[in-house]
């Protein structure tokens, strides 16, 4: 059998059933109303031919399966750029890294700095879960022309990217509290005031994606520049 005609069936399949989910909690409210019932086709069984007739409902499948299809396509080709992942480059992948994308975070740290852990780790998190935007990182002792290029002093350090366009950065923790014990979502509220990322994460099928909580939590701010520093 043809596995894009299987794929269609499956999907017609589906369709029919939430149909025939929604028919039937229909025919609940309208009992636990003591309204009649609307068409004596609710008495026992829904007449899914008619349903999947409709040309409204059909015209809504269809472009809801083109939209699922059109996000997926998108996502794989920006994962085949880099995206997705929290990767480590070298000074002479940086300049094609940040101008082959619109939004890249690059984080400049120090193998031997502790803050620079605590960075890559909220880092790591983030990436697969905004996949619109690159998040790489560059080890700073090898990357001395940049380094001094970007006026980097202080370690660790997040600069973002926008066109190949270094917009904003993020020095030490003066931006997350200004102590270590800042949490994942405070760092990802701080990228989404600052526009690198977006409020809804882009790939939904990550297993972490579904219990997220509000994303409007105010950020601390300190001028504290208790940082390691290069």
């Amino acid at each position: 059998m043809d596995p894009d005609s299987v794929k269609s069936t499956l999907s017609n399949l589906a369709f029919g059933n939430v149909m025939a989910a929604a028919a039937r909690d229909y025919q609940k409210e309208l009992l636990a109303q003591g309204k009649p019932q609307a068409s004596s086709s609710f008495n026992q069984e829904v007449d899914l031919d008619e349903l999947m007739d409709d040309p409204e409902l059909e015209k809504l499948h269809a472009d809801r399966i083109a939209a699922l299809k059109k996000e997926a396509e998108k996502r794989e080709a920006l994962k085949r750029q880099g995206h997705g992942e929290y990767r480590e480059i070298t000074e002479g992948d940086f300049l094609g890294e940040v101008t082959s994308s619109e939004k890249v975070i690059c984080h400049f740290y120090h193998q031997e700095f502790y803050r620079c852990k605590i960075m890559d780790k909220h880092l790591k998190s983030l990436a697969p879960r905004h996949v619109g935007t690159k998040f790489v990182k560059l080890d700073a002792e090898n990357a001395p022309f940049f380094i001094a290029k970007l006026g980097v002093k202080t370690l660790p350090c997040v600069i973002l990217f926008r066109k190949g366009i270094a917009v904003d950065r993020l020095v030490g923790f003066q931006d997350l509290g200004g102590k270590d014990d800042f949490t994942t979502k405070t760092m990802e509220v701080l990228l989404i005031k600052k526009g690198i990322i977006s409020e809804k994460k882009e790939d939904e099928d990550e297993e972490d994606d579904g219990n997220h909580e509000n994303m409007h939590r105010a950020v601390r701010s300190s001028m504290n520049p208790d940082s390691d520093s290069d």
